[in-house]
């Protein structure tokens, strides 16, 4: 009897410690996961994001107000032209790459690498000088100007002025969209460039006769935007393919990002932005186009 009592209490007193044992590995490991689960969002986060100018402005806005949601996240924003986003990002030397055209219009990047992120759709134009005296052209006549055939606003129904032509850069988005939906594929004459929209819209503002080309975003009263055929350049004309000198906004990433920088894409998405800062700053949300083009330049209605 007293064995058996013996036994008794040694398996309980067996038991409760094993029990104890396990409760503590339990506590330990619920622990452990906590700290790993909030230790995430603890850590600095560096994204840079470099390439058009034309996206910039959004981008920069964007990032101003997710860092100020996410302190952990350090990032910058740097234009230098949609080529030296899509070579730099390709290269694994930014985290983004931004670009107004698709990485498989740029000769020398490996688009198949890349993963394209659309966040925006940006209308392009040009844009003179307010005293020229020309709001209305043809299609052939803004040809006929960066081709160097027109070089006087008198034949255009303008002042006796000789025309400035002010254009981009080789690497630039905007060139390229604007020459490939502008200009029908006609290369622009040698002339002044400049990277900067924001220099472009000052010298077009400054310079007598000047006649250049900007986004949408980058369009005010300093400059007079040009119709082109009687089509004016305007969100809604974008949105139905009225007006196609447009492109969609990307932002590129080496492959599938990881979770902290998809974070940042994803709120690029979000109707914060795309109803906020994106339609503030003069682009047009991804929900508002009625319209889809491929990078042929195939149409397609939604």
């Amino acid at each position: 009897m007293k064995k058996r009592l013996l036994s008794t209490i040694v398996l309980s007193v067996g038991l409760l410690i094993a029990g104890c044992g396990n409760q503590g590995a339990a506590t330990d490991e619920s622990s452990n996961k906590a700290k790993d689960s909030g230790s995430n969002s603890n850590q600095p986060v560096k994204i840079v994001a470099v390439g058009s100018t034309a996206l910039q402005p959004l981008v920069d806005a964007a990032k101003d107000q997710f860092v100020s949601e996410h302190a952990n996240y350090t990032i910058s924003v740097q234009g230098g032209g949609s080529g030296t986003g899509l070579s730099q990002v390709a290269d694994g030397a930014v985290t983004i790459g931004n670009s107004d055209v698709f990485a498989e219009e740029k000769s020398g990047v490996d688009a198949s690498k890349l993963v394209d992120h659309r966040v925006a759709v940006v209308g392009m134009g040009p844009v003179v000088n307010k005293d020229v005296g020309v709001k209305n052209i043809s299609k052939q006549e803004l040809i006929d100007i960066f081709s160097g055939k027109t070089k006087n606003w008198k034949d255009l129904g303008g002042k006796d002025q000789e025309i400035a032509v002010i254009n981009r850069p080789s690497g630039s988005g905007t060139r390229a969209t604007f020459e490939k939906w502008g200009l029908d594929g006609a290369k622009a004459v040698q002339s002044q460039e400049q990277d900067s929209s924001g220099t472009v819209r000052q010298i077009v503002s400054q310079t007598p006769g000047a006649i250049s080309y900007l986004a949408f975003s980058y369009m005010d009263e300093s400059t007079e935007a040009l119709s082109i055929d009687n089509v004016k350049p305007t969100e809604e004309n974008v949105a139905d393919n009225s007006w196609k000198i447009w492109s969609y906004e990307h932002m590129y990433t080496k492959g599938q990002p990881d979770e902290d920088v998809k974070a940042f894409l994803d709120f690029m998405l979000t109707d914060d932005v795309q109803e906020g800062v994106v339609k503030e700053l003069g682009y047009l949300p991804m929900t508002m186009m009625k319209v889809e083009r491929d990078v042929t330049g195939t149409i397609t209605t939604k």
